[in-house]
């Protein structure tokens, strides 16, 4: 078995989520888990070797877990490789390819292993501009993310910078008293530049380490939004000049392809820099992860597994191959 790649041997080392965390993971990944093995069992059945029948069925299964057609296509073409190369795969062997070839491709974007809430230093605050839809989680994913990053000894300021909706200005304002964290806002309608102008300006005054921006989320029109961020990016500018040291797009993972139509739109109005999936828990499509990752080139930074504050979890792709082939 000399063919099988160790990649996971020398990154073991830096892994580090408790035994609490990594039963969260398990948990929230059953759902994607328990259809694409079943999956993979019926396709395999009675087969002793993989051949082009199971590779074709391979590939039907991943595209049907919203791996994504492009990404499955690059898997299969490295099975089929692998196999030439062997001669003679068995079937019995396929999960632990897989497991590598999946954990290869993750690797390309995902090149940080850390299981921590942590950002760079900078000397200024670190900005967080959020962006995503409305109703994937956007602003439940800020509260989550600022309650971590105090729990890791940071100090947080949200901006409520969504200023179209007032559920949003009010759902932030809940988990800000809820986290127990300062919150800049202003009246619904108000300009978002504005809000984010005056959110940094506190910051500064504050000593704080971290900002978290939200954004509206509305993509009805692609220009209004490219134009409203950029705006919001360079007023923010003024006051922190690399603002924003992050552009987190937030996606549904239950809602499997159009996620990847989300984020091609969002990549395609601004740049975006990092990747939160959230509501894993609650679908099988925990394929995407995968798919979005490698099409779109961006790290995904977060998932979240459940819906309690600690169920959201920075994105480990040792982790996360683990528990999905577990």
């Amino acid at each position: 078995m000399s063919f099988f790649k160790k990649i996971f041997s020398s990154d073991k080392k830096d892994q580090n989520l408790s035994e609490e965390a990594k039963q969260t993971l398990d948990k929230g990944l059953e759902k994607s888990k328990s259809s694409f093995f079943s999956k993979l069992t019926k396709a395999v059945a009675g087969k002793s070797k993989v051949d082009d029948e199971v590779l074709d069925n391979l590939e039907e299964i991943l595209v049907s877990s919203d791996v994504g057609v492009n990404t499955t296509l690059k898997i299969i073409e490295r099975i089929e490789k692998r196999v030439a190369e062997d001669k003679y795969l068995g079937t019995d062997e396929l999960n632990l390819i897989l497991r590598e070839e999946i954990a290869g491709l993750l690797s390309e974007t995902n090149q940080e292993n850390t299981t921590e809430f942590k950002v760079p230093k900078t000397g200024e605050p670190y900005v967080i501009m959020v962006v995503g839809v409305n109703g994937v989680g956007k602003t439940t994913t800020i509260g989550k993310l600022a309650a971590q990053y105090k729990k890791a000894g940071y100090n947080v300021v949200l901006g409520a910078a969504d200023t179209f909706r007032a559920a949003a200005i009010d759902q932030l304002q809940i988990w800000a008293d809820r986290v127990g964290v300062p919150i800049v806002k202003q009246q619904m309608g108000s300009d978002p530049a504005s809000v984010a102008f005056d959110t940094l300006e506190s910051a500064v005054k504050q000593n704080a380490d971290i900002v978290i921006i939200d954004t509206a989320g509305r993509l009805h029109n692609k220009i209004n939004l490219m134009n409203e961020l950029s705006k919001v990016k360079r007023v923010m500018q003024k006051v922190v000049a690399d603002a924003p040291h992050d552009v987190m797009l937030v996606l549904d993972g239950s809602t499997g392809q159009n996620a990847f139509e989300q984020a091609k739109q969002f990549t395609a109005a601004t740049e975006v820099t990092s990747l939160a999936v959230t509501k894993l828990d609650g679908t099988a499509k925990g394929g995407v992860v995968i798919g979005i990752s490698d099409q779109f080139q961006i790290p995904v930074r977060y998932i979240g597994v459940g819906e309690g504050i600690d169920d959201l979890q920075v994105f480990n792709k040792i982790e996360f191959v683990d528990s999905f082939f577990k």
